[in-house]
Formats: structure tokens, C-alpha cells, sequence
């Protein structure tokens, strides 16, 4: 059975990609990046990141989980610095782990974000760069920024692959495009 959606075509550091249109609550579509398993983009996304985060001192990359995960790693390896996944969800093994709520756009529910003990005391004192695939209410950067100043680092740069919507401003951002929403 093949189905046909509605697409948004966008390249993002070379790579051509049709990114399907997907309604989020009536009347209001966002499209929908993907990149898990996607090595070309996910590749060619890091090294284009890297080149504009390169000349800041950053220790330590630290990225939601978990459809970032991919391009945290992948810019992690093109700096040459390690990465932390905040997870979604508390392991009994993750000690005494920090917390903080956030709202995601595409489920519309309350999430609660966790810092992990072990990775906790890597981020004392540390230089970070907060790493998402997209930027769209900044309701996850939030929840990022208070674990944080909860853990003692510095953020010192945020970027994404690419933000969306016009929420709030993204002048401080580090991206490689801009996806707009669509509402009826």
C-alpha cells in the first residue's frame, strides 16, 4: 500500500530532504525531522555544525533524549569532546539524578527530563553546549538550562539542526535552517 503525504522540501548542509507535514493539534502542522538512522544528513549536519561551534570552549556537549542522540554523537566525534544524554525516564542505576519538566511539541505532554548522578559530576564546573535536532518552543532548552545551573556548568552555546516556528526568538541559536509552522 503506498500512502502519499503532504512534504516540505529542505536542504540542510548539502542534503536534500522532503520532510513530512504532520498535524500536532487541529489546524496547526509542523514538519517532521527525522534523523535516526539517517547517516548521510546526521554526517553531513555535525560537520556543518562543528565548523560554527569550533571556536568555542566547550568541554562537554549535552543533548535531550532521543532523537538527538544521533547528532550529538556525531558532532561530539567531529570536536573531539564527549557528550551527556538527559533522559527521559529514571533508572533505578542513574543514582541521584537531577530532574526538570518539560512541554514537547509533538506529543503535547508534559516530559521530565533527567540528569544521570555520574554524568552530574562530568558537568561541574564544565563548558557545555546544549544540542537538540530541532528548536521549536524552547520548552526542552529550558529544562536543560535548569539541570544545568542545577549541575554547576556553564552553558556556553546552544544549537540545533534546525529550529522551527516563530515562539520565541532564535537569534542566539546556532543552526543550519529554519522550518516554519503551518497553521490553517
Amino acid at each position: 500500500m503506498t500512502s502519499t503525504f503532504e512534504t516540505y522540501p529542505i536542504e540542510i548542509a548539502g542534503v536534500q530532504r522532503n520532510l513530512r507535514l504532520f498535524e500536532i493539534k487541529p489546524g496547526v502542522r509542523i514538519a517532521i525531522l527525522n534523523i535516526l538512522g539517517d547517516t548521510e544528513l546526521v554526517q553531513a549536519a555535525a560537520r556543518a555544525l562543528a565548523e560554527k561551534l569550533r571556536d568555542h570552549p566547550i568541554d562537554l556537549l549535552v543533548t535531550p533524549e532521543a532523537k538527538s542522540i544521533p547528532i550529538a554523537h556525531a558532532l561530539a566525534v567531529e570536536l573531539g569532546i564527549p557528550y551527556v544524554v538527559l533522559r527521559k525516564t529514571l533508572k533505578p542505576y542513574m543514582g541521584d539524578a537531577l530532574a526538570s519538566e518539560t512541554l514537547s511539541i509533538t506529543t503535547g505532554e508534559p516530559q521530565l527530563l533527567f540528569l544521570d548522578e555520574k554524568d552530574r559530576a562530568a558537568l561541574q564546573g564544565k563548558n557545555v553546549a546544549l544540542i537538540d535536532d530541532v528548536i521549536s518552543t524552547g520548552s526542552t532548552l529550558q529544562g536543560m538550562h535548569l539541570l544545568m545551573n542545577k549541575a554547576g556548568a556553564t552553558i556556553i552555546a546552544e544549537a540545533a539542526i534546525l529550529t522551527e516556528g516563530d515562539r520565541a526568538t532564535w537569534s542566539n541559536i546556532i543552526a543550519l535552517g529554519h522550518l516554519p509552522v503551518w497553521v490553517d
